[in-house]
């Protein structure tokens, strides 16, 4: 898919200090090539297994509302929640897996307008996008999504365990923006944050990433099963929304799903430089 750029924008903005494509070499993390086991035992959507890949550089962060907005502004891109009005967004007070549909959501009224913008959260990760338009952007920015495997080896970072903390869950708050509630009926501020935390906020895993876990599902390429409909697609290491009792996916193997044209203020991405 190709954009027409403005590229007085593009130009400006490579020469500021926050880069959009991680110019700057401390902006990605080189994983190394070679093989890798994934996956954990008895899972039957992720079983135990052992993969080779290639080395890629991934980005530290997970792609923001600024990075997305000078996208938009250099192509004038539409994302599919602003042609559709079909967006998911959340309030305390709804039954567990429970979304609400709000026309007025976007990237720009992550949780709807009456909600407020993302003027005062720029460096909160972009959401209220569909996969569909997080591939536009990395066609647009020269870089692409980590696959499903790419995306956990990175996040593993060289551990085996359920977490790349250990065994346990209860390490979690250092490094992860998540929900503590028994429930959704009420607020939860338990770390600062109801909805997304500015990208970084939490302490990376061993290899420097950071928010692998909670803050956004971050959508990767690939299938996990030929069967699977085209229209089907994953995303990784669950988001504030997700708790201990609700979803549970902030962890290093659980593999989400969506399709491709869906919408929710708990979905973002992180980039892998393109070779």
């Amino acid at each position: 898919m190709a954009f027409k750029q403005n590229k007085s924008l593009l130009f400006l903005f490579l020469f500021l200090g926050q880069n959009l494509f991680g110019q700057q070499s401390d902006k990605f993390v080189l994983i190394p090539a070679g093989m890798y086991e994934i996956g954990k035992e008895g899972n039957s959507q992720n079983p135990t297994r052992k993969v080779h890949i290639d080395s890629f550089r991934m980005a530290i962060f997970e792609t923001t509302n600024q990075q997305f907005e000078i996208f938009v502004a250099a192509t004038h891109y539409v994302t599919d929640a602003e042609k559709f009005h079909n967006a998911m967004v959340f309030q305390p007070g709804l039954d567990e897996f429970k979304w609400l549909s709000d026309s007025t959501a976007s990237w720009r009224y992550p949780n709807g307008i009456t909600r407020g913008g993302i003027n005062k959260i720029m460096n909160h990760p972009v959401t209220c996008i569909s996969y569909h338009d997080a591939e536009a952007y990395c066609a647009w920015a020269g870089v692409r999504l980590p696959t499903i495997e790419e995306w956990e080896i990175a996040c593993r970072a060289g551990t085996r365990t359920d977490y790349f903390f250990g065994t346990n869950d209860r390490s979690i708050k250092s490094y992860a923006n998540i929900w503590y509630g028994r429930d959704h009926k009420s607020a939860d501020l338990s770390d600062g944050f109801m909805y997304t935390s500015p990208v970084g906020k939490f302490k990376p895993n061993p290899w420097g990433l950071y928010d692998m876990y909670g803050n956004v599902f971050e959508f990767c390429s690939g299938k996990i099963s030929p069967s699977e409909k085209s229209t089907l697609i994953h995303a990784r290491g669950g988001s504030w929304w997700c708790s201990k009792n609700s979803c549970h996916s902030f962890n290093s193997y659980s593999i989400g799903q969506a399709y491709i044209h869906a919408s929710f203020s708990n979905q973002g991405f992180r980039v892998v430089a393109a070779k």
